[in-house]
């Protein structure tokens, strides 16, 4: 069974309890009266709750109430948040640097609100070791404690080790600050405006200038090092010590 409103002609019952534009309670009128009222006021009559007896209709702008309250289901759907569980996977034996890629994955994914599952592989002998996993997952709870915790400890599942993180920030208040930075980022960029483009191209061909008169010294002092080193060669080369020494013999 349908739930929209009826409006206007397509209600068909003798008498109706009108309530006003403002929310005012009219009284139960006639459905002649009712659309009298709404011809008047220029508005429409809308059944609001058709199982009352009488039907409860209401003298309103249905197209204005279908635009807010599609408005409101969209501010609620930006604001719901869903619970997101994301999954990180290790190695007993994992290098400190893949570690630390990992660690900043888990991070990120604190900061946004979601949950994290942290799962330890073990292949071959490293089954028999299982405190290399737990050391590993009480390391990476230490080194997130402050945007998270633990909210399944480690358990071994299988060849695996898994363990939960939970974030101490709400879903909302991550998506709260995240729209908050991105609102800021858009009003310094638009704060701006145009002089302060122009100022940074200034600075950009300024930069660019400096740049060439630099390159351009450094060129002149390759130059006359250059020069200055070819010159002793020369003059040593007019000297003739072998020859004057044949004739001294």
């Amino acid at each position: 069974m349908s739930t929209e409103p009826r409006i206007n002609d397509r209600i068909r019952v003798p008498e109706v309890r009108l309530v006003g534009p403002s929310g005012e309670q009219v009284g139960i009128v006639p459905l002649a009266k009712a659309l009298e009222l709404a011809q008047e006021y220029d508005l429409d009559l809308v059944e609001v709750a058709a199982t009352a007896r009488p039907p409860v209709c209401k003298l309103m702008d249905y197209g204005k109430f279908k635009y807010e309250s599609a408005m409101k289901a969209r501010e609620a759907r930006k604001n719901q948040a869903h619970t997101v569980i994301k999954e990180m996977k290790l190695r007993p034996k994992i290098d400190p640097h893949d570690y630390d890629t990992k660690k900043g994955h888990v991070v990120r994914f604190l900061k946004q609100g979601d949950k994290v599952k942290i799962t330890i592989m073990f292949r071959g002998r490293e089954q028999s070791r299982p405190e290399l996993g737990f050391r590993l997952l009480q390391r990476l709870a230490e080194d997130v404690q402050e945007l998270g915790f633990v909210e399944s400890a480690a358990k071994q599942d299988g060849r695996n080790m898994i363990m939960v993180l939970g974030p101490h920030k709400k879903k909302t208040e991550a998506m709260a600050e995240a729209r908050a930075a991105a609102d800021a980022r858009k009003a310094e960029r638009l704060g701006r405006g145009p002089a302060a483009d122009q100022a940074d191209e200034v600075d950009e061909v300024d930069e660019v200038d400096q740049v060439e008169e630099t390159e351009a010294d450094e060129v002149d002092q390759v130059e006359e090092t250059e020069t200055a080193e070819v010159e002793p060669v020369a003059e040593t080369a007019e000297v003739e010590q072998p020859a004057e020494t044949a004739q001294d013999a």
